[in-house]
């Protein structure tokens, strides 16, 4: 987007650079798939092309632990143990990440989960996370070999196009590059996983001595010297601190600061897991699909499966009746484009799940005395920017590199350990910059729901505006706001915190590899609807097509299809019979060339038509090829009554025309 990078010493016409993927079992129910990638390139939506500048990051196979004054001193030999008992309460991916790093530092942990075998909150359908750049890194710090595992099963999702979209037509309005900002500083890429299996992965490398299941923490008493924690069945476990990460309902948080109500968003949320490939898995990562008080958010997640939430204004507290979430959120987000469309149909109605989404303010104080909170239980913020995971990896990071410089200085000092004041000097180093990705993710909230395509939009009485395709000021303002702003946020989100790293090197993977067109994807919105891989067809939508099947569009440049009310295949062409009278004998031709469809009208009696995705409708010029888009519809004389959709389908001819007649059903 904002930059543009280079590495001299690789060439992107080389054979590594070729896009790969290899399934990887994640589990015997949920295989993900890993997907090779590296790019040396961004550019802005908008198209201009931005100097290069070069990578001061190493390339490497494996990035090493480089060495320093007190940590381990040899990979794969257990630190000295240092006499600090630290109790974390909760099991979830930030009270694991902690136990990890403090373990890594010799530290003795001991984790009080409720229920360690299930995925906490939403149970296994809450699906994949995403852990981006800034908190691989941190993970790679904390401990390379459990890094590593987590990036070898994880469904890589920079290494493509992802950004924001227009809710009801699909069109592109903001393209993200999250790979450079990540490859500039030596940093992973963007990875989704299972939460399951990262979970799975922590709770392994932390080791069952150090995790008690079924212990739910109720309470704490801090004397001063001590702190013990209370179990819900009465037991007491006592320690040197108390590290909060029971989530945004902790009950550590509860005890310290009285009860406080979460802050609801405004939006509930309705998620769920499809198993289904769009068109262009290959070329986009993911999307934010924009709309007025609600938006839709889809993301590939590897093994052929597509995640998605939807988000919709409303007070909270919402219930569906029985078995009709899906058939609510076919009608809210009706009119949209076929890529929302499309995963709502192919989704399960028993996987679908639905939440009010609620975050807390962050405040100046994360604790007290021996005790402090880390994660939800002090700063839960909303999903919009996928950070939420990530922050308090973050936030394991520092509080063991704070809990060791402590113990460090008690040596040098033979002092007891100032637990009370590493607290303190790890709730400073986090406050910041916490709070201001907090805040970001609800800027991001109320930009994709207040986002209007058109004057008119939420206008009520003026609605009918909206038919004249005025563009909305607050649109063309917005996006040139995000062109300037987007890629120093990505910068400093994704690699703000690397400079704080200890013990990891600025290291490149080679195992991190895009397509070698990324960056004209980036310019060119044309190329990358070309780099499309699916099959075109076209679906009947009028009273008098003749036919209810999906016609598939032939590929083959020299045999282009002839469109009439009487047949004209032969050995040099396909053709597609109307019996209408608006329907010329022969009428239209659609033919192949350079990745594209184009439709030439052959001087019909009654013409051709084509209504684009944003409803412009217009005639098609005689003898001259027009090119055809996905969700164009086709219209072959002027009554609306012989009309066909272009859908673009990554799927055989024989299951699209039942998966096409489902989907066209529902909508």
């Amino acid at each position: 987007m904002a930059s543009t990078l280079c590495c001299n010493s690789i060439s992107l016409s080389t054979p590594v650079f070729s896009r790969t993927h290899f399934p990887i079992p994640l589990s015997k129910d949920f295989p993900l798939e890993f997907s090779h990638c590296f790019s040396f390139s961004r550019t802005a939506s908008t198209g201009q092309k931005k100097n290069l500048t070069e990578v001061k990051a190493v390339v490497a196979e494996n990035p090493t632990s480089t060495e320093t004054e007190g940590d381990e001193i040899d990979a794969g030999k257990k630190p000295p143990e240092k006499k600090l008992r630290i109790l974390v309460a909760g099991g979830g991916i930030g009270g694991l990440v902690f136990a990890l790093a403090a373990k890594r530092k010799g530290f003795e942990v001991l984790v009080f989960e409720r229920d360690i075998s299930a995925v906490r909150g939403e149970g296994q359908y809450r699906g994949p996370i995403q852990i981006q750049s800034n908190a691989l890194a941190a993970l790679e710090a904390i401990d390379l070999d459990v890094a590593d595992e987590v990036m070898s099963v994880g469904c890589i999702t920079g290494d493509r196009i992802n950004g924001l979209v227009d809710g009801i037509s699909g069109t592109w309005y903001c393209k993200f590059d999250t790979f450079t900002p990540a490859a500039e500083r030596g940093l992973p890429v963007t990875r989704v996983i299972s939460r399951m299996t990262l979970q799975q992965i922590l709770a392994r490398a932390v080791g069952d001595e150090t995790i008690m299941n079924d212990s739910n923490v109720v309470s704490f008493e801090d004397n001063g010297d001590k702190v013990s924690v209370i179990l819900e069945n009465g037991q007491r476990f006592e320690g040197d601190l108390l590290v909060g990460a029971d989530g945004i309902w902790s009950k550590v948080r509860k005890n310290l600061f009285g009860l406080t109500d979460a802050t609801y968003s405004g939006y509930t949320c309705y998620t769920g897991i499809a198993d289904f490939v769009p068109a262009d898995i290959e070329t986009v990562g993911y999307r934010v699909f924009l709309g007025h008080k609600q938006y839709f958010v889809s993301s590939d997640v590897g093994a052929g499966k597509m995640q998605w939430y939807a988000f919709y204004n409303e007070p909270s507290g919402g219930v569906d009746s029985p078995s009709g979430k899906k058939e609510r959120l076919l009608k809210i987000f009706e009119g949209w484009c076929d890529n929302v469309i499309d995963l709502i149909v192919a989704t399960d109605e028993d996987v679908i799940l639905r939440r009010d989404i609620f975050d807390r303010t962050p405040t100046l104080t994360w604790g007290k005395g021996r005790v402090t909170l880390l994660g939800d239980s002090i700063h839960a913020m909303q999903p919009n920017m996928g950070q939420g995971g990530c922050m308090a990896i973050e936030d394991s990071y520092q509080l063991a590199v704070e809990l060791d410089k402590a113990w460090a200085e008690s040596v040098k000092s033979r002092t007891p350990v100032d637990v009370v004041s590493s607290l303190k000097r790890y709730e400073k180093a986090r406050r910041l910059r916490v709070a201001v990705i907090h805040g970001m993710a609800r800027m991001a909230a109320l930009m994709a729901s207040t986002y209007k395509a058109y004057l008119g939009v939420g206008l009520g009485p003026l609605s009918f505006l909206t038919k004249l395709r005025i563009p909305h000021p607050g649109r063309v303002g917005g996006r040139f706001f995000i062109d300037l702003a987007m890629p120093l946020m990505l910068n400093w989100v994704l690699g703000g915190n690397s400079s704080k790293l200890e013990g990891r090197s600025l290291s490149c993977r080679l195992t991190d590899r895009a397509n070698s067109k990324l960056r004209k994807w980036f310019e060119d919105d044309d190329a990358l609807e070309r780099a499309i891989s699916g099959d075109w067809f076209l679906l009947p939508c009028g009273e008098d097509t003749g036919s209810s099947q999906p016609v598939c569009l032939n590929r083959d440049e020299n045999k282009p299809c002839i469109i009439g009310s009487i047949s004209h295949e032969d050995s040099s062409n396909t053709s597609i019979v109307v019996p209408s009278p608006l329907v010329s004998k022969m009428h239209a031709r659609i033919h192949y060339k350079d990745g594209a469809f184009f439709l030439t009208d052959l001087r019909s009696e009654h013409g051709t038509w084509i209504t684009d995705n944003e409803g412009r409708r217009y005639r098609v010029s005689p003898n001259f090829p027009t090119r055809l888009h996905p969700s164009d519809v086709v219209e072959f004389g002027s009554d609306k009554k012989v009309a066909f959709r272009v859908k673009v389908k990554r799927t055989s001819p024989s299951d699209a025309g039942k998966q096409e007649s489902e989907a066209l059903q529902a909508a």
